[in-house]
């Protein structure tokens, strides 16, 4: 089956585009405000994945639901406060999660970040977000995506040769 693409990644792309369609569905909104909401939610992942390099031990399916939690406020609320209390809280999450590059535990992750950004949005449309003392959280939001770029870029740097170390230590020949 064909998938939304956002990053070049399919399942970044499913992270960014079904929790939305699935919001949209649920408030019965029209054709329009279901299209302006997927259009933000793949410009927020975009956004947060800019940070990033190109390859990384950083699972970008974080940044995706990061858009996913914008598109879902933008549907239930249209606020653009509710939108940066949900990413926000985004920030605060399942951010830092490895990616290992394997199928079966990314479908894991994807559901993770998928059950993360609904998370972000009801607690955004509660009027609530994760403070900004908290952890790489920070009130800016602008300033804690710079932050996970920070993360992903410098932060993980050891954690990739680790990870393909782990994985070739499997292969026996």
């Amino acid at each position: 089956m064909p998938a939304m693409t956002n990053s070049g990644s399919g399942n970044q792309g499913i992270v960014a585009t079904v929790p939305v369609t699935v919001a949209a569905d649920y408030a019965g909104v029209d054709h329009e405000r279901r299209v302006r909401a997927l259009a933000l939610s793949h410009a927020v992942a975009l956004y947060a994945h800019a940070g990033l390099p190109v390859l990384s031990a950083f699972c970008a399916a974080t940044t995706a639901a990061m858009g996913a939690a914008a598109g879902i406020c933008l549907v239930l609320d249209g606020s653009y406060s509710a939108v940066e209390r949900a990413v926000a809280s985004m920030t605060g999450d399942v951010v830092g999660m490895v990616c290992d590059g394997a199928g079966c535990s990314c479908a894991l992750k994807v559901s993770a970040s998928a059950n993360a950004a609904g998370r972000a949005a009801l607690l955004s449309l509660a009027g609530r977000r994760v403070p900004g003392t908290n952890g790489l959280v920070h009130d800016d939001v602008d300033a804690a995506i710079r932050g996970i770029g920070r993360l992903g870029t410098e932060g993980m740097k050891q954690t990739d040769p680790e990870i393909l170390s782990l994985m070739m230590a499997k292969q026996t020949v």
